[in-house]
């Protein structure tokens, strides 16, 4: 299949994340449990895919002066998107392998399942949780809080959630409510904040709201009677 190509950016990160990671896949699927480093498998199939020529043309930087080869940018994100997808078990300098059952835990999988809007995961009892970061926490007013749920532990999830972020704090879970039928219930949330035009749709992620933890729960205990 001939490749559409782009001199930009965003046609680096398209093509590694949905042309080469699939390839790389496939042939790290007969690996089974044997480790593997990611840009030998990756660089070679680049390689085909893209002629000397079109891995050389240079791209300008949108917020700094200068360009980039689409050589870098897009073995950039082969690692990057690797990592941030969290597609193998990192094995340390640069080694990947493909995951066991071992690597993956029942309730992940239930909290995978819920965020895909599968009707029989959402009917699990779980947690919302709420947390925020320490600089941005105020005793006086609203502020910034990320409200979400999970099946399994509430700490785990969250440290998932921070990974990789631009954050150089840790977080604070400000509170957490067991509950029924957690997907639902953790909607219901997200829904009467929106109504109540309290969502930051421009946060650097999901389900952040200017809100308080005394509202949320408030809310809670109206879903739930």
């Amino acid at each position: 299949m001939p490749i559409n190509f782009e001199p930009t950016r965003s046609f680096g990160y398209r093509f590694v994340r949905y042309t080469v990671l699939p390839e790389v896949a496939k042939e790290v699927a007969a690996l089974g449990e044997e480790s593997f480093l990611l840009r030998e498998i990756a660089w070679p199939i680049i390689d085909r895919l893209l002629t000397e020529e079109q891995q050389a043309v240079r791209v300008p930087r949108a917020q700094s002066e200068g360009d980039d080869s689409m050589y870098s940018i897009i073995r950039f994100y082969v690692n990057f998107l690797a990592k941030g997808l969290d597609l193998y078990q990192s094995m340390g300098r640069g080694y990947f392998r493909v995951r066991t059952e071992e690597d993956i835990s029942e309730d992940a999988l239930v909290d995978a399942a819920i965020e895909s809007g599968d009707e029989e995961a959402c009917e699990f009892d779980g947690w919302i949780y709420v947390f925020s970061f320490p600089l941005i926490v105020k005793t006086d007013a609203v502020f910034p809080i990320k409200i979400g749920k999970t099946v399994g532990d509430v700490e785990v999830r969250v440290a998932e959630q921070v990974k990789g972020s631009a954050y150089f704090e840790q977080p604070i879970i400000l509170g957490r409510w067991k509950v029924k039928r957690v997907g639902p219930t953790e909607l219901a949330i997200h829904n009467v904040l929106k109504a109540r035009n309290k969502w930051r749709e421009n946060a650097p992620g999901r389900e952040w709201f200017d809100a308080s933890v005394a509202e949320v729960e408030s809310i809670i205990n109206f879903v739930s009677s």
